[in-house]
């Protein structure tokens, strides 16, 4: 009886290890923009559906913060956030953060999180991104690419700079990743 108890509470302890265990993806610590502030991913978004985009102020596609931040408002309640990384591998992003912000904020009311300017392509690619391109077998090709996590911390799906926040496709993939 004493081993039958013993296993049986081995189990649970080793059941509730796992569930509680971070997604590979999950597992960084990343500076707020415009702050010193750093935030653990896994402990923040673990459990919830994630949208990775990499970011920047002067594109032909920056206005899709617009449909980024509609889309965070819709279902930020529903187990799903958003994770903006601005980043100057295509040479259009501000030099300084607080510039960023500032566009982000002011212009386009981003409330979803953003990040430190990130590298996302080359031989210097933030391993978060490095992870999400090996995963997808594509890399970022412009800025506001996609990479969708769903709640297990299983990365779903790349899309590109022109599939826009409110594409029908993103939209019924995200809500299947929640």
């Amino acid at each position: 009886m004493k081993k039958m108890l013993l296993a049986l509470t081995l189990s649970v302890f080793a059941c509730t290890t796992m569930a509680d265990a971070c997604p590979s993806v999950l597992k960084f610590v990343k500076r707020k923009l415009n702050s010193q502030e750093t935030v653990n991913l896994c402990e923040a978004y673990k459990g919830k559906a994630v949208l990775v985009v990499n970011t920047a102020s002067y594109c032909g596609f920056t206005p899709q913060f617009e449909g980024l931040e509609a889309m965070y408002e819709k279902y930020k309640n529903d187990n799903f956030t958003i994770l903006g990384f601005p980043s100057h591998d295509f040479n259009q992003e501000a030099d300084e953060e607080g510039k960023t912000a500032e566009l982000c904020e002011l212009t386009y009311g981003v409330k979803f999180p953003m990040f430190e300017p990130t590298v996302v392509t080359g031989d210097d690619q933030d391993p978060l991104y490095r992870m999400l391109t090996n995963a997808t077998g594509k890399a970022p090709s412009w800025n506001f690419n996609k990479y969708l996590i769903d709640a297990e911390g299983n990365i779903v799906k790349h899309y590109g700079s022109r599939v826009k926040p409110n594409d029908k496709s993103l939209r019924q993939d995200i809500e299947a990743a929640m």
